[in-house]
């Protein structure tokens, strides 16, 4: 008599993390009261950041340009010198109240979410 009963088995463990990660991607995420109470708190601590940053490299550009008439790389002219170095002054001087202000506006939209976050977190433990 002849015994055909053949278990084959192949185990993987490259393959098994490949198909691991590729199924992560596409499982709903859960979405962790901590982890958005951490998100929350880096959108306030960086928000306006960009636009303020923005500013004041634009002026800080500008106040070179006024220093180079200054020292003679584009043959000089003093009212030239004088116009730029006002005018990138003039552009960085609102780069800090301008951060102020986003930050301001953003906390405050935020602030609620975050205390009702908080507190969820602090009951359930």
């Amino acid at each position: 008599m002849e015994n055909n009963n053949v278990f084959n088995y192949h185990y993987s463990a490259s393959r098994n993390s490949e198909i691991e990660k590729i199924r992560k991607k596409y499982i709903p995420k859960e979405v962790d009261k901590l982890e958005e109470l951490k998100e929350l708190d880096r959108r306030i601590q960086t928000a306006g950041l960009i636009p303020s940053l923005t500013v004041g490299i634009v002026g800080c550009l500008i106040f070179g340009i006024g220093m180079c008439f200054g020292l003679d790389v584009f043959a000089g002219r003093d009212w030239l010198t004088v116009l730029f170095c006002i005018l990138g002054i003039g552009i960085m001087l609102p780069a800090y109240p301008v951060f102020r202000h986003i930050s301001r506006k953003t906390k405050a939209t935020l602030v609620p979410r975050i205390l009702q976050l908080s507190d969820d977190i602090m009951n359930q433990r």
